[in-house]
């Protein structure tokens, strides 16, 4: 017998999703997903930019939703891509008057030595240049970092003093070492459906040393959806299921997760 889902809660207070990927949804139309995704009491959202292919479009989804935010960057799985060209078009970008307005990070940029898609030196050298990027623009940073802790703490030292607007360690996976160099940088912690996972008591772990005033609240869609709607397409709207499980992991009440973990997004990315 199937588990029965339970309907998605709409909260009374608002929620911002600071991470997801909408033009990769694919089981409604862009319109429909933030139709509902206003349904449920998530007033902002930020669309992330992955890949030299879609610099443009998060930007176009932006200006097409009023509640759509955006980054400029390149996955560390597209390391390799990053070149002069590729930086010359963020910078035009992030320059663009017209289209900057709702640009708020450089991200997803940082390490991902599980796939290795791209060599580890490129990533790299991608990260650090997108970093420096950040840092002449007084923007925060998306960072992913996965089985590359080591090397993302040493990168981030290099840029402690400069990047002034830090940002944050989004769908965070990693060790507790990362885990407290980032706090202790004043970076914010994203967390997502992943603490909904049986076997992600790791994540639990990091939660549960991430003061409040640290998380921020994501979804990574559409991927990693939050039980109990695993195995469909994440989305915005799912948001309530982690913000209950974030609550109860650090042992207060809903309505003091939502309040914090809003202040913490507007106050981070200046919306």
């Amino acid at each position: 017998m199937s588990k029965k889902k339970r309907e998605i809660p709409i909260l009374e207070l608002p929620i911002i999703e600071t991470h997801f990927h909408l033009d990769m949804l694919k089981s409604m139309s862009r319109a429909e997903v933030v139709a509902k995704t206003r349904l449920h009491n998530i007033e902002k959202m930020i669309t992330i930019s992955t890949s030299s292919d879609n610099l443009d479009e998060v930007i176009s989804i932006s200006e097409t939703f009023p509640e759509i935010y955006c980054t400029q960057g390149l996955h560390p799985h597209e390391g390799s891509e990053w070149n002069d060209d590729v930086k010359a078009h963020v910078l035009r970008n992030l320059a663009d008057p017209k289209k900057n307005k709702k640009i708020v990070a450089v991200g997803e940029i940082g390490l991902d030595f599980y796939y290795s898609k791209s060599p580890r030196d490129e990533q790299l050298k991608a990260f650090e240049e997108q970093l420096q990027i950040a840092v002449d623009h007084n923007l925060p940073v998306v960072i992913h970092s996965r089985d590359a802790d080591v090397d993302t703490i040493a990168v981030l030292k290099n840029f402690s003093t400069t990047l002034k607007r830090k940002g944050v360690i989004h769908s965070f996976t990693s060790g507790l070492e990362l885990a407290r160099f980032a706090l202790n940088e004043n970076f914010c912690l994203g967390y997502n459906g992943i603490i909904t996972f049986k076997n992600a008591e790791n994540v639990r772990d990091a939660l549960r040393i991430t003061p409040l005033e640290k998380i921020l609240l994501e979804t990574d869609s559409p991927f990693l959806t939050p039980d109990p709607y695993r195995g469909f397409e994440n989305a915005p709207y799912y948001l309530p299921f982690i913000a209950e499980k974030i609550a109860e992991i650090k042992g207060v009440n809903l309505d003091t997760i939502l309040k914090i973990c809003y202040k913490n997004s507007i106050e981070l990315f200046n919306l």
